[in-house]
Parts: C-alpha cells; structure tokens; sequence
C-alpha cells in the first residue's frame, strides 16, 4: 500500500439501543475521556494523520464533542445508518477517497480501548502489500482493520447486511493477521454489562 497515508475512519452512527446512550460519549474512567476523544488520540498517536468520524444525521452531541476535541475533524454523515455499518463504512470510503486514500484504517466507536502501539504496527504491516490487514490477541482477530483502496469497489457493491466480513472472507488469502499484545482491540462495548465488566463502573 503505497502512496498517501492510510486514512482513519471512525464509525459512530450507530443507534446504541442496547446501551440506551450514545456509546461513543460515555466516559472512560478514572481519566473521564469520552470513548471518542480516547479514540482520536490513540489514533493520532498512533500515526494516523488524517482521519474523519461517520455520525448519524442531526447528532448534535456527537458534532459538538468533535468539536471540542478538534474541530478541523471531518464529520461525515450516514445518511442512512439504519442500514448497518457497513452504510457508514461506506459514507467514510467517499471521503477518504476524495482526499486520494491508499487506504483507510477502520474503528468503530465502540471500542475505546485499542493501543496506539497497536496502530503503529497496524500502519508498518500494511506496507507489505496485503489488502487486508487486521490485528489479533491470542489468536482472536479484532478492530481496527485496514482496507486496501483496491478493495473499495468490493465494498461498495457487498451486501449490507453482511457488512465488509464478506470482502474479508473473499480475500482470506491476502488477509495479513498481526498478532499484537493488545486484549483492547476485542473489547467492543455494546451494552451496559458490557461497559461494567471492562471498567468495574456503571456507564457514564
């Protein structure tokens, strides 16, 4: 994957409706960063300079926490995120690739605790030409994944209700997996015993 830098897309369009409350403001304690903002640093920190986060047409909570993190963040709408994640993929795709992506990294906003180590090695693995890079913990494979911009036009057509699993299962073969030490990349928080078992704390 050579040529511009790989793009960071952040998915948080989803309704949250197992967690009652917009899964990418809740808090991380004891430091208090919103899901969000942990996952804006861990990028940035971890290499990635140019990034956007997809969000949910009107999400005037989440524009606003945006803004407060860094304005200059694109804030790419879904129009229709009621057709899963794969639809804000898919919103981020044409972003990424108007600002002449090689390729985008791709984390939902739901998983706040991924390494920045973790992103670092993420960018060096896909410069060895897979189209497909994603991380794994004990032989688990986790977020975030990186796409090739060969692979777009897969994406585009794939099934919605499938989501981009069926790009990834198509080219098994050109699947670059890295093992990290990095438990954070399998820590999707989707419910409120999900957020009390990873911080010991209810959702806040």
């Amino acid at each position: 994957m050579s040529g511009p830098p790989i793009f960071g897309l952040i998915l948080a369009a989803g309704r949250s409706s197992r967690m009652g409350r917009a899964k990418p403001l809740l808090r991380i304690p004891p430091e208090d960063d919103t899901f969000l903002a942990r996952i804006v640093a861990t990028l940035r920190q971890g290499g990635v300079a140019d990034l956007a986060v997809v969000g949910r047409p009107g999400d005037d909570p989440l524009r606003a926490e945006l803004d407060r993190i860094d304005p200059a963040i694109p804030y790419v709408v879904n129009p229709e995120p009621e057709r899963g994640q794969l639809s804000s993929l898919l919103a981020g795709l044409d972003h990424a690739e108007s600002r002449g992506a090689s390729a985008v990294l791709v984390l939902p906003g739901d998983i706040p605790l991924v390494r920045p180590d973790t992103i670092v090695t993420l960018l060096a693995s896909a410069g060895k030409g897979a189209l497909i890079v994603r991380p794994a913990y004990r032989g688990r494979s986790g977020h975030p994944v990186v796409f090739s911009a060969s692979l777009f036009g897969e994406l585009r057509s794939a099934d919605l209700q499938i989501g981009a699993k069926s790009v990834v299962h198509r080219h098994a073969a050109s699947v670059l997996t890295v093992d990290v030490p990095d438990e954070g990349i399998l820590r999707d928080v989707d419910a409120p015993a999900d957020y009390r078992d990873l911080f010991n704390a209810d959702p806040a």
